[in-house]
């Protein structure tokens, strides 16, 4: 029988991100006896409570609207599986590539992008927030699962890979990302690592195929309205002809399925020829080349910008989940005001923290990580609980 050879791990290459060469943590800890730090990262992010969250926060659609509509962590998973297929073709680190691709949405709050909006919008005088930066918050502070430490302590390579996956940090520092660069400076103004650069794309390649699947799931679009989309409507064609009776379910999943497989095949391709081009000898050539090593091609970027339009008009602005967002940001500010007005109907750890905090400024942000660290379910509890007159218990 003939194997597939890629299928199997494969020296790596030169320009990968070898564990044996890790900068280490910030934190010294004695080596595992029996896995890699790349692999002791990686299962530190699964085991974390910010990651079993993810069960319950939104993606697109609010928890609990349907069984079978992506959550963030289903979304998660979709993008480990998808960033460590191109990472085992291009001998990258598969567990460094794993182990950010799991971590990159740890950060995202209750309801998805409405809760964040949410919070940034009341947060804005307290030095806002985002999700890119919760994620790091969680990562080497607010996680306490540990007992020599606060956060996970993660090798360099990963939080470098989390905090660059999107490129370079050329904005303004956040506070807490200034404060930690003066400890463990993670050399923001460079790329990060190759597995880094693949699973930022792979969460493009996750997020532009599988919302399509859940818009039409949901209603938001028809089967027809795929076919003027780049790379959708050649591969529903091809579907089409090729399973002349199948469901319409089962045309679309076939679809996504196939459009995938063309946006990873694009990311291979591209990528072994800007290796070619750049030719790195080492991870440090990956972090100080010109441009991203890990790329799409012009056309299909060009391509992936046309589905994030059609998704942005068809489904993120569809009114039935302008609605829920609407609701959700309410809810969120109005827990923020009545946390911040009457601290001690936090849990007590959390009031004593805010009530203990003089600054205004350290106080909304202990707020803000309370509710950033609820699930959707729990968010509409609590709500229930400060807003509701129908029980006071």
């Amino acid at each position: 029988m003939t194997q597939n050879l890629q299928a199997y791990p494969a020296p790596l290459a030169p320009f990968a991100t070898y564990a044996t060469q890790s900068r280490g943590r910030l934190l010294h800890e004695p080596p595992s006896k029996s896995r890699t730090e790349f692999q002791r990262d990686r299962d530190r992010i699964i085991h974390s409570g910010a990651f079993r969250k993810l069960r319950n926060k939104t993606q697109v659609f609010i928890e609990g609207e349907g069984d079978y509509y992506r959550t963030r962590l289903t979304h998660s998973l979709e993008v480990a599986q998808i960033a460590k297929s191109i990472a085992r073709v291009l001998q990258l680190d598969e567990d460094l590539t794993e182990a950010v691709a799991l971590a990159h949405d740890l950060g995202h709050t209750c309801f998805g992008h409405a809760g964040e909006d949410g919070l940034a919008e009341v947060m804005q005088p307290y030095g806002g927030f985002s999700h890119n930066e919760q994620t790091f918050r969680i990562l080497i502070s607010l996680e306490t699962r540990y007992a020599a430490f606060d956060g996970l302590n993660l090798t360099w390579e990963t939080l470098e890979g989390v905090v660059k996956h999107n490129g370079p940090v050329k904005h303004e520092m956040t506070p807490t990302l200034a404060a930690f660069t003066q400890k463990y400076d993670l050399e923001l103004g460079s790329y990060a690592g190759p597995e880094a650069q693949v699973a930022a794309l792979a969460d493009d390649i996750a997020y532009n195929t599988h919302d399509i699947d859940d818009g039409h799931r949901a209603g938001m679009f028809r089967l027809e309205d795929l076919h003027d989309l780049p790379l959708f409507g050649p591969a529903l064609n091809e579907a089409r002809q090729r399973y002349p009776h199948a469901t319409r379910d089962r045309l679309v999943c076939e679809t996504v399925r196939e459009v995938i497989g063309l946006m990873v095949s694009d990311v291979i391709a591209t990528t072994r020829v800007n290796v070619a081009q750049y030719n790195p000898r080492s991870v440090e050539d990956v972090r100080h080349a010109p441009s991203a090593l890990v790329a799409f091609s012009a056309e299909m970027h060009q391509n992936v910008q046309q589905l994030r339009h059609f998704l942005w008009q068809r489904l993120y602005r569809h009114t039935k989940i302008n609605r829920v967002c609407a609701k959700a940001q309410r809810i969120v500010k109005e827990l923020f005001v009545a946390f911040m007005d009457q601290p001690n109907c936090l849990p007590t750890g959390w009031a004593e923290a805010v009530q203990n905090s003089a600054d205004n400024t350290l106080r909304a942000r202990i707020v803000a990580d309370y509710i950033a660290g609820m699930t959707d379910r729990f968010a509409v509890q609590e709500h229930r609980r400060l807003f509701s007159t129908e029980t006071m218990i």
